[in-house]
């Protein structure tokens, strides 16, 4: 009778310990399965911007000739980007931006004209908030500005 008992006690331990390998293989399983989904829908979901370049050099400019540039972005996102604000850092660069909606796919601009009135190498950004979630996008300008000939 003891031998019995203990067949049906290595046949208990044995089983359990199956269950819990099981357990353990079918919770992992599912652990993996859910990042694997989070983070497909984190990559899918959400305005993106892609810009042909964030910073321009003007090289040498002439004093008193202002100058301009487009940064060209394009949203690759998969619902509407939206520019809220646009901000240049001082008086001599004045900035202008696409104000509706981007779709995805497609294209928009923020222009930098800054205004050339002071002898010297300048470096001058413009900061753009949107929709994306993410920090803003400082966009930078640098040139050096001569006497006029």
């Amino acid at each position: 009778m003891e031998t019995s008992i203990l067949k049906l006690n290595k046949k208990t331990i044995i089983m359990k310990k199956q269950m819990i390998l099981l357990a353990s293989v079918a919770f992992i399983t599912t652990v993996f399965a859910a990042t694997s989904v989070v983070g497909k829908i984190a990559e899918l979901t959400g305005p993106l911007f892609t810009w042909e370049s964030t910073a321009h050099n003007f090289g040498e400019i002439e004093q008193g000739k202002p100058v301009e540039h487009l940064f060209n972005f394009t949203n690759k996102g998969d619902v509407p980007l939206i520019i809220s604000s646009v901000k240049a850092s001082c008086g001599c660069t004045v900035a202008n931006y696409t104000k509706e909606p981007i779709a995805p796919g497609k294209t928009g601009f923020v222009s930098a004209r800054y205004n050339a009135a002071k002898v010297g190498t300048f470096n001058k950004t413009v900061t753009v908030m949107a929709n994306t979630g993410d920090d803003a996008i400082v966009l930078k300008l640098s040139g050096s500005v001569v006497t006029a000939k």
